[in-house]
């Protein structure tokens, strides 16, 4: 029997199995399941009603976009063949990777984002924090459905600039709640939609619709669509000796032993929830830098403490082959460099190339690589790290491939027909 950090595959495979899955309850309440679905894959939500929760979201590109920085707003097409739309150019890259949505449904999952600024709390409103200018006006079920009352008002993400719409003048004033807000305007463009205003009474909202009818729709969808628990990795803990192979065995061995990728990888979806630095480059604009124009200090703009600067939330591994590229920014588009970066951050730190992201050329940003050029900011980010330098044999890193590729559940290899062909709105389906 394998052990994993003293605790027998066994164990761990009755974590995996005793707790219902969250996506199981939701997929009973078919009529909200579509209704999210359609909102999903919609640009009804944002402001120029071009881009869809799915555009950075997409199932064929692993619940993500292919992109290590994402192109929303002023960008056409999709994945790495998403271009800028003449005329209206982004101003700026998203300053982070869209992470993959896989499993966010399960009630584990009380964090959202990379540096945890969306999370449940007793002594928040409605029980969930959210960031200053974002609370909650109504209930939602759970974190994911708060989550998705933040891109809606991002002008590189889904509002707009402003001065293009009424969606991104509110969110530039500040006006996220309240009767004219971006929740407010978005809410009642979709209650004017007569398909969406009959599919929401069906599911037993009475009244003028709220934003937070809407989250809690495209939670349900989320939660339940991409849940993903059928891995060969999965068939091995149930007892099927076979549904992995030597190498990945072997690797699985490694990933929870002498490499150590368990001791924050951890748990049934190969996460501790927690937040850490890997010394990762600075790539892009960055977000909640204090002191420069460019960088991320991560969770400590969330937290207040200097003790998590340049930390971010342990990603799931699930489907991790689908995912890339990797990091709280995109870093590596190479699955196999990002593991070898965790081996010993501050070699991979100073060693970067610039080429290992995929950041399509857009006319109005110039270079991303910029912040290379401040040593201090550099040694700041050095001094972060908190993962332990490790030597590994090529063949050693082979076989955790092996074991991180036993991680793909095969519904998602080829997720195109989760598409809907047409949406209520009318405008075009990515």
């Amino acid at each position: 029997m394998v052990r994993l950090n003293g605790l027998c595959v066994a164990v761990l495979a009755a974590c995996v199995s005793v707790t219902p899955a969250m996506g199981q309850t939701l997929r009973s309440d078919t009529l909200l399941f579509d209704l999210g679905r359609d909102l999903f894959f919609d640009p009804v939500l944002s402001g120029n009603l071009n881009i869809a929760c799915a555009t950075c979201h997409h199932p064929t590109k692993g619940t993500s976009d292919g992109l290590s920085l994402g192109i929303g707003e002023g960008g056409s097409g999709l994945g790495e063949d998403r271009i800028e739309v003449l005329g209206n150019a982004p101003v700026s890259r998203v300053p982070r990777n869209a992470p993959a949505l896989f499993n966010l449904g399960n009630p584990e999952f009380v964090r959202m984002l990379h540096d945890g600024r969306v999370w449940m709390d007793p002594t928040e409103m409605y029980g969930i924090g959210m960031p200053n200018g974002h609370v909650l006006e109504r209930p939602v079920p759970n974190a994911l459905a708060a989550q998705v009352h933040l891109p809606i008002t991002s002008a590189t993400e889904m509002a707009g600039q402003p001065g293009e719409n009424a969606v991104a003048d509110a969110a530039a004033e500040g006006r996220i709640t309240g009767p004219g807000g971006v929740r407010d305007i978005l809410a009642k463009r979709v209650d004017a939609i007569p398909a969406y205003r009959a599919r929401f009474e069906a599911t037993g909202v009475s009244g003028e619709l709220h934003y937070a009818d809407i989250a809690t729709a495209l939670a349900a969808y989320i939660g339940t669509e991409f849940e993903s628990t059928s891995s060969p990795f999965d068939r091995h803990l149930n007892g099927d000796d076979a549904a992995l192979t030597s190498a990945a065995k072997r690797g699985m061995d490694l990933f929870y032993g002498d490499a150590q990728c368990g001791t924050c990888h951890s748990g049934r979806f190969q996460t501790d929830h927690q937040f850490h630095s890997i010394a990762l480059p600075q790539i892009g604009p960055g977000k909640n830098q204090p002191r420069l124009t460019y960088g991320d200090v991560g969770r400590s703009a969330i937290s207040g403490d200097a003790a998590d600067d340049f930390a971010f939330r342990t990603p799931s591994l699930r489907n991790i082959e689908l995912t890339g590229p990797y990091g709280h920014n995109g870093a590596y588009t190479d699955l196999r460099h990002m593991v070898e970066h965790h081996l010993n951050p501050l070699r991979h730190l100073a060693m970067y190339d610039p080429s290992y992201a995929t950041l399509p050329a857009l006319s109005q940003i110039g270079p991303d690589d910029f912040a290379f050029e401040d040593l201090e900011e550099n040694f700041r980010i050095a001094a972060s790290a908190d993962v332990t330098t490790l030597e590994l044999a090529p063949s050693d890193i082979d076989d955790i491939m092996a074991f991180l590729a036993s991680l793909t559940d095969p519904k998602f290899i080829d997720a195109g027909h989760l598409v809907p062909a047409s949406v209520p709105s009318g405008l075009p389906v990515e």
